[in-house]
This record gives C-alpha cells, structure tokens and sequence, in this order.
C-alpha cells in the first residue's frame, strides 16, 4: 500500500507526518510518498524525508497513493478527483459539515476524521484533539502574557511590590487544564470553571481554584466531552462569570461543544466591566468564540480589553505539533495495516469504526450517524 503525505496550505505551518514517523511506518511494509517540501514549514526538508526512506513527489503523484494523509483537508477539486475506493485521513469536523460527508458518501470515499477518535483509555495514544489541546493551552497563556501590559509572578522590588496578574480558564479540558498550569508556572493567580463537575478535582491538583456553578447537567454518555445546558444554568453561569471575570487580568476560553456553535461566555456587558488592559484569548474563535466580541483570527481591542481570536495556535508550533500529531497517527495507522502492508479495515474495533466517518457510500461512526443522520430523518 501506498501512503502520500500532503503539503499545507495557506497559513498551516504543520504536517502530518516528520520524517521520524515515516521511518516507523515504513517499518509495517508500506510505501510513503511524500509531496515536495510538505515539512518545510515544520523545519524538516525533503532530504530528511529521503534519508528516512520516503519518496519525494509532486502534489498530483502524492494525490495518486492509495491512503492519503494531511491536517487539513486538500482542495474542493481534488476531492472531487479522488477515485472511489480512496483512503483519506485527515481533520475535517464531520459533525458541523455535513455536505462533505454528503460528498464522500456519493463518491465511495473511505474518510476518517482524526477529531473523531473515541475519548476512551486505548484511543489516547491516538488522540489528536487531546495532543493540540495541549499546545493550544500552553500558547494561549504565552500569548495572553506577551499582549498584557502587567507581569505575570509577583515580584518584590526596590520600586515596590507587583501583585500577581489574577487569570480565569474557562473550560477545564486538555486546553483548560495545560493554560492553568502553564500560567500557574508564570505566578499568576488562577481560577477556573468547567460544567463537568469531573473536571473540579483536576483544577484543584494544579494549584487553581474551582468556579462552580450548582445544578449543571453532566452526561455520562458525552464521551468526557460538555453538554448543552439549561437555560436556568446559563443564566447562573453567566452571573458568577461575570463576577470573576471583572475580577480578571487573564481570561483564556477553551469551551466547545462538538457539532454545535461554542457557547457564549463573556458577553459585551462582562467586557466592558474588565479592567483596562485586560487580555482575552478566546480558541474557541473558529466555532463562534465563548466571547461576545471575538473576531476569529483578528487581534482587537474593545472597550480597553485585547480580545485574541485563534483557533489554530498548534501552527505556531510546527515542530512539536507535528511531532505529536504524527505519533498518535502512526499509532491509529497500525490499527488499519496489514501484516503485509496492506489495508486492513476491521469494523470490530471500536477505535477504527467510530474514526471512520465513511465507507463505500456508508457512514461508519454511531456518533456521526445518530448526530447527522438520525432515524426519523433517514
């Protein structure tokens, strides 16, 4: 079988394999191809992929190979020119884009989605999500620091004492909890809040104090992963957010829910009562922003308040984020090759079936199917 490596585009500075992941797939019996200067951007040239054993290829002999990798997904018309039958691995967010599940069902295309991988034990050495999670919230907190007009640690000086800048973490998953303790190294002071009540223990291990709010709605059946909440909860959420938030220097927002528009936060009235100078970094930009006033990959000040839209920070750090995500697809590929190198498709693990988004005009994934296909609508 023949793998091929796609170069990014735009301003993705990732890729999906370094050349140390190409040796350890070539290993299992497979051919790489791997378009020309795909890891420039990640700082690994196309001699290093040779060395390693892959084969350097222009972008139309790449699109040839029978499983074709990337981050995010090629172009509307090279999907269109891929033959039925064809392997596609990459991000794509099949809860919130339908039509292009649409078009792999129509075109016979095998499409899995690493944000699909299941939140379970055995699936964490494959799961993407978690592993740019995890340099998300450690950016964020660099970010917010470089843009905030106050230091972070408390400092005792000749001129004077500086108090520690006071940081709010919404949302305590992967992202939350790697911006707690990231700013928490820094000396900030840090609160955070997250609706599973799960997430409270965590916080507190960090050295960060939990913001809880009474009667939040946990689905055990989520996967680890938020639920909508009620009305009455939001309402009691948006109070106590807003008093902490005032109270704030740092804000840095993380909470999403997958398939639906991220929920709202910080609104304009919690903004405009944050002291000047203040720093929101909102990674949930690309799904609407937990901030009112968010502007996806814009920088803006409103009303004296910084507000950071960026969904994408694991591009600002190619090389260990290409690292991490080529380590958790190394480790799913083994799961679909075969001793020989070949394909090797088996529908009874529950990591590769519920990866797959589609499969010989069939959607795969119990998650994908009850969410965009559900019975009354079938």
């Amino acid at each position: 079988m023949t793998i091929g490596l796609l170069k990014e585009s735009g301003d993705e500075n990732r890729v999906a394999l370094l050349p140390e992941s190409v040796k350890n797939l070539i290993a299992l019996k497979v051919t790489i191809w791997v378009e020309s200067k795909a890891g420039e951007k990640a700082f690994a040239s196309d001699a290093d992929y040779e060395s390693a054993g892959a084969k350097i290829c222009n972008r139309a002999e790449t699109l040839q190979a029978d499983l074709i990798l990337g981050i995010q997904l090629p172009a509307d018309s090279e999907i269109d020119s891929l033959g039925e039958n064809k392997v596609l691995i990459c991000l794509f967010q099949p809860l919130s884009n339908k039509a292009l599940v649409d078009t792999f069902l129509q075109k016979g295309i095998t499409a899995f989605s690493m944000d699909n991988v299941p939140r379970t034990t055995r699936a964490q050495a494959m799961d993407v999500l978690s592993s740019m999670a995890t340099v998300s919230g450690y950016k964020a907190v660099l970010l917010a620091a470089s843009h905030s007009p106050r230091f972070f640690p408390m400092f005792m000086t000749a001129a004077g004492s500086i108090i520690p800048s006071k940081v709010l973490v919404l949302g305590a998953g992967v992202a939350g909890l790697q911006a707690i303790a990231t700013a928490r190294r820094l000396g900030a002071v840090v609160e955070a809040f997250d609706v599973r009540a799960a997430a409270e223990e965590e916080v507190k291990s960090l050295g960060a104090k939990f913001v809880k709010v009474e009667g939040a709605q946990d689905d055990k059946g989520a996967g680890g992963y938020a639920v909508e909440q009620t009305e009455e909860y939001k309402a009691k959420q948006q109070a106590l957010i807003q008093e902490h938030a005032k109270k704030s220097n740092i804000i840095i927002c993380t909470a999403q829910i997958p398939g639906r528009k991220a929920p709202v936060l910080i609104t304009k009235d919690t903004v405009t009562n944050m002291a000047p100078g203040s720093v929101i970094v909102d990674l949930a930009a690309s799904t609407g922003g937990n901030c009112e006033l968010t502007e996806n990959n814009q920088v803006c000040l409103k009303e004296g308040v910084s507000i950071i839209g960026d969904s994408n920070l694991p591009s600002s750090m190619p090389m260990d984020a290409s690292k991490m995500y080529g380590k958790n697809m190394v480790n799913f590929l083994k799961l679909i090759i075969g001793p020989e190198g070949e394909l090797n498709l088996n529908w009874e693990d529950d990591i590769v079936l519920n990866t797959c988004v589609t499969h010989q005009g069939l959607v795969q994934s119990s998650r994908v199917k009850s969410i965009l296909y559900p019975p009354e609508t079938a």
